[in-house]
């Protein structure tokens, strides 16, 4: 096995148009393809694609402990919180400062959690300054 790179993450939605305003109008995500059943967000590095979950089967969302958590890079993780949490956004856990840099958890329409992750840079010039959603690594 020769694997190159992680090409997608994979969400089921409940909603896929309630999934799409999150992601889309509310995170910036740009979308790369959409199709009747499924969407890819995203425009470098892995996509987040969102196809609609079984009606039957029991969804299980996510939790820091035991779960899937998705991880985005932001330029000010302060004034990301702050522009989420004025469009209704639940957040799951607020800022925490750690060595590597600082992070919050929100939550998205179906329970997964989502990390906002502003890095510490040593050479400080590469430090960003305001949020301008979804970052692309």
């Amino acid at each position: 096995m020769n694997i190159k790179k992680v090409g997608n993450v994979i969400l089921a939605v409940k909603d896929i148009d309630k999934s799409i305003e999150f992601y889309h109008n509310m995170m910036g995500m740009p979308i790369k393809n959409q199709r009747r059943s499924w969407v890819d967000l995203g425009t470098s590095g892995a996509l987040l694609s969102l196809h609609p979950a079984s009606l039957t089967a029991q969804h299980t969302g996510g939790s820091i402990e035991n779960g899937i958590t998705i991880g985005f890079l932001v330029g000010d993780v302060k004034s990301a919180v702050e522009e989420l949490e004025s469009k209704g956004v639940k957040i799951y856990r607020g800022i925490v400062e750690r060595d590597a840099g600082k992070n919050a958890i929100i939550q998205d329409p179906d329970d997964y959690l989502i990390s906002l992750f502003e890095p510490n840079f040593e050479d400080k010039a590469q430090q960003t300054g305001g949020y301008h959603g979804f970052t692309p690594a």
